[in-house]
């Protein structure tokens, strides 16, 4: 029994997992949205692998704060507000749907997600969600497992440091 506690102490002081305060294990790989600069950055391998433009919430609260979990993932989700299928070119959710549990919701209200209107991007223009051109969402959709974290915060510093932080706590 004594080797059996032994090893699991060992197994956790060993894994590679960066918690942040209270918030669930992060992993590899997951995102950080910034909504101070309307980005997100793909961190893989403990590194920022990519940095991408994205637009959030017309007002600070409508995109939420906090650490998330990836709870759907979908390819020309359908949009349901409007009716209008996946795949068609009205459909503001663009190509991929990529949901997580903010506020208590079962990824299908908050996600990141492509659009319609490129020139969008950048700005504090939608409703809560994370809103990527297509090309860059296609991208993330490949490389964010479902499971995966989606950290949310209003920061100005940059991604580099932003990633010790979470290192470090």
């Amino acid at each position: 029994m004594l080797i059996f506690k032994a090893a699991v102490l060992l197994q956790i002081a060993l894994s590679p997992v960066w918690p942040m305060g209270n918030a669930a294990e992060l992993g590899d790989p997951f995102v950080i949205v910034n909504k101070a600069t309307n980005t997100m950055a793909l961190i893989e391998g403990g590194q920022v692998s990519r940095i991408f433009p994205v637009a959030t919430g017309k007002t600070d609260d409508l995109t939420p704060v906090g650490t998330f979990r990836v709870t759907v993932k979908a390819v020309d989700p359908y949009y349901r507000k409007d009716d209008i299928p996946g795949g068609d070119e009205k459909n503001p959710l663009g190509t991929r749907w990529i949901g997580f549990d903010a506020r208590n919701t079962d990824g299908r209200q908050y996600g990141i997600h492509g659009n319609n209107n490129p020139s969008s991007i950048g700005k504090y223009v939608s409703n809560g969600c994370i809103r990527m051109k297509e090309d860059d969402v296609q991208y993330v959709y490949k490389h964010l497992p479902d499971g995966a974290a989606v950290v949310v915060i209003k920061s100005e510093a940059g991604y580099k440091e932003i990633l010790q932080q979470i290192k470090r706590q």
